[in-house]
């Protein structure tokens, strides 16, 4: 009887402690966190064509350093624009307001970032701003669809002056 005392003890200390590390995981590793444990942020707003398979909760970088996360993507009906909400760090808080925004990926097929250049104004970014200088994600189905067209019209331009010029296939007999 006493055995198994021990050991339905032992089992369910080691179920809660997994529990705990389980929320602990998963508050460290969301966009959003514990905000009674967060830093002070302040939200700034970029607009892109075409954000790729940028995710909420990506870091924001600067330098290399990570400045911010972001907090939400959403559609401008108006304007077709990607718009993203970007919570950067206040301890950021001068950032120039003529910076510009970049989607980049980390490494080679690792997710996307947005990596911040900054700009030369004297003003700084501040809670509501909008970043206007920004650069869409680099999307590698077109840059495979550019280079296979480009090779085909190379290979038709190619065989065209043998076909238009009739001299040209005599000699070739």
């Amino acid at each position: 009887m006493r055995k198994s005392r021990t050991l339905n003890l032992g089992t369910g200390s080691f179920v809660l402690l997994g529990f705990a590390a389980l929320f602990f995981l998963t508050t460290q590793t969301t966009s959003h966190g514990l905000a009674v444990f967060g830093p002070a942020h302040y939200q700034v707003i970029a607009k892109f064509d075409n954000v790729g398979d940028l995710k909420v909760g990506a870091p924001v970088s600067m330098s290399g350093v990570e400045v911010g996360r972001v907090t939400k993507i959403d559609f401008d009906s108006n304007e077709y624009k990607a718009v993203v909400l970007l919570r950067l760090n206040e301890r950021f808080n001068k950032i120039p307001t003529d910076s510009d925004a970049s989607i980049y990926t980390q490494g080679l097929l690792g997710g996307k970032f947005i990596g911040l250049t900054a700009g030369g104004a004297d003003t700084y970014l501040k809670d509501g701003s909008q970043i206007d200088f920004t650069q869409s994600a680099f999307v590698l189905e077109n840059l495979i669809g550019q280079v296979l067209a480009n090779f085909t019209k190379q290979k038709a331009d190619e065989q065209a002056p043998a076909r238009a010029d009739p001299k040209a296939t005599e000699k070739t007999k």
